[in-house]
């Protein structure tokens, strides 16, 4: 008989344990992608994870790396700056949603002794990264900063070697404002480089140009303010020179958007706008029972989305990202209601 007891003894405290780490684990959620929105998702899953309990683990490998975890079921989401293509979204297992969290602005970051003033065409731009433009006294950048003295150096463009959706929306420019551009090196997370160096992620790249006199590369715009990085000005397709900020980038994105938010808004149309901008999304499938994933799980999920773009929003400012304009915050909302378990929403 003692022995009988010390079994169910033994087996209630098992049931316990088990219990527990299946709690433990509908407690944690698991996310890998973007480093663009990085320094404004560390703070969010801080926040939240004191507020509510939930600990969110977040890997910044670059969108690439994020839509290849989400891809092969490791992650409960994914964190890219480029939506998926047609392609993409039929090669995935199931149906994917993009959930935007924030807007912000891909910069032409630079290290030219000295000066901290720069203008740049989308002529300019794209010649430089071709590898056609070779000096920083070359004539046409000499012609587009009259009151600066440029020096007779080499000019070294830095990129990111990595798959990245800060690569995606700097050649969707570069392909909107150059048919060379296009032809030869066209539009990806990644992409065959005329010339330059390459640095990964976000942090490598800012590590790279600060350390290289002479160097321009791009950059999400906190990596350049948080390494004490001067940033270009740029003409946009107004013929208006404008200095990457909050408000210029959140005025390019004042169009109108698609009920997916599968949108691009670079080389915006906005008279005022930054012309390097672009949202960043949380990918996640539409059906979360897959995997044996639990309901707790999912409602997780889909309750730290909702709370992303909603009393998220507030800390991205601080961090020098453009808040989701109101627009893009009801589309957000239905593509989070448009979630299911079983094929039942989680949330009405």
């Amino acid at each position: 008989m003692k022995k009988i007891k010390k079994l169910v003894v033994g087996l209630a405290g098992l049931m316990l344990i088990f219990s527990a780490s299946i709690k433990a684990a509908d407690n944690e959620l698991i996310g890998a992608g973007a480093t663009f929105p990085y320094p404004l998702y560390s703070k969010m899953f801080d926040v939240y994870n004191k507020e509510q309990g939930i600990k969110i683990n977040y890997s910044a490998i670059g969108s690439g790396g994020g839509i290849r975890q989400l891809k092969e079921k490791t992650v409960d989401f994914g964190g890219s700056d480029a939506f998926l293509s047609e392609q993409q979204l039929k090669e995935m297992p199931a149906n994917v949603v993009h959930i935007p969290i924030c807007m912000g602005a891909v910069v032409l970051a630079y290290n030219l002794p000295g000066i901290s003033e720069l203008n740049l065409t989308p002529e300019i731009i794209s010649d430089m990264f071709l590898g056609k433009i070779k000096k920083w006294n070359d004539p046409e950048l000499q012609k587009a900063n009259p009151k600066v003295k440029l020096p007779d150096a080499n000019l070294i463009t830095v990129h990111r070697s990595d798959g990245s959706g800060t690569t995606f929306i700097f050649t969707d420019y570069m392909s909107k404002i150059s048919d060379e551009w296009k032809t030869k090196v066209g539009t990806g997370t990644s992409v065959n480089w005329p010339s330059g160096l390459g640095g990964k992620g976000n942090p490598g790249v800012a590590g790279l140009i600060k350390q290289i006199p002479y160097s321009i590369g791009y950059v999400e715009l906190i990596y350049a303010l948080s390494n004490k990085i001067p940033v270009a000005t740029v003409q946009n397709k107004s013929g208006m020179f404008v200095k990457p900020s909050l408000s210029s980038t959140s005025i390019a994105g004042d169009i109108k958007l698609p009920d997916d938010m599968r949108v691009s808004i670079t080389n915006t149309d906005a008279k005022n706008g930054y012309p390097i901008s672009g949202f960043t999304w949380i990918l996640v499938y539409k059906e979360q029972n897959y995997e044996n994933r639990s309901y707790n799980k999912a409602k997780n999920l889909v309750n730290l989305l909702w709370w992303m773009i909603h009393q998220g929003q507030k800390y991205a400012t601080e961090l020098h990202y453009a808040p989701l304009p109101k627009q893009a915050v009801v589309k957000a909302e239905n593509l989070i209601k448009s979630i299911t378990y079983n094929g039942k929403k989680i949330i009405e």
